[in-house]
């Protein structure tokens, strides 16, 4: 049986050693501490991040929602480790999009995911259970797409975004598409309807700017 390595031990690693089993392969935990292996875990699943090293021809990813913390870890290891993405098989995709999506690495894409045709999803994204993607779509790098959120045709978001559970992007165009600002939050539930600035949290709908950048 193929293995993976998942770095994470809290409800998003455990979501993706769900997507390994479904795929047929056996997930193994990396934490930083012997104690935190998480409910259901059993002991010789858990390894320690001075011991991946050794989990030769092993290939990883990062089961952590936090943006910043899946960015941190992919630096510290780059280079070293190879990353791969973690698929489930009811994620569906539109002609050509799945080989896009083989073009990046680190990724997370959750049961029932659906993306349609030419979108671009910068590595280490996790896109949640339920997602829809519609077309010409640019997801930067660190994203989370939280569960149920819907992004319409011609939206670029920026590296380091969370779109919140159940939010909805609006769609763009070919010649203005709807931007969405690297590091910037949308909260659950928001309706965007503008494009959004860097760095900020927007609320609401429609969504509004609810903090800016300090």
């Amino acid at each position: 049986m193929n293995r993976v390595a998942i770095f994470g031990t809290s409800g998003m690693a455990r979501e993706a050693g769900d997507i390994a089993h479904a795929i047929g392969w056996q997930p193994i935990y990396v934490a930083r501490h012997r104690d935190e292996a998480g409910p259901g875990m059993a002991p010789d699943e858990v390894v320690l991040e001075d011991e991946c090293l050794r989990l030769e021809g092993v290939p990883f990813v990062i089961g952590i929602g936090d943006n910043a913390i899946r960015r941190k870890i992919a630096a510290r290891f780059g280079g070293q480790l190879q990353f791969t993405n973690l698929v489930h098989p009811s994620a569906t995709f539109g002609y050509r999009q799945r080989e896009a999506v083989d073009a990046a690495q680190g990724l997370i894409i959750a049961a029932g995911a659906r993306l349609t045709s030419q979108i671009t999803l910068g590595d280490f994204t996790i896109v949640n259970q339920g997602v829809l993607i519609a077309h010409d779509v640019v997801v930067g790098a660190h994203v989370h797409l939280a569960p149920g959120c819907i992004v319409s045709g011609n939206v670029h978001i920026g590296d380091g975004c969370w779109i919140g559970a159940g939010a909805v992007i609006n769609q763009g165009s070919p010649e203005a598409p709807m931007k969405i600002g690297p590091e910037t939050v949308i909260g659950s539930g928001a309706a965007v309807i503008r494009p959004c600035e860097a760095g900020s949290v927007y609320a609401g709908v429609p969504a509004r700017r609810i903090s800016c950048p300090s």
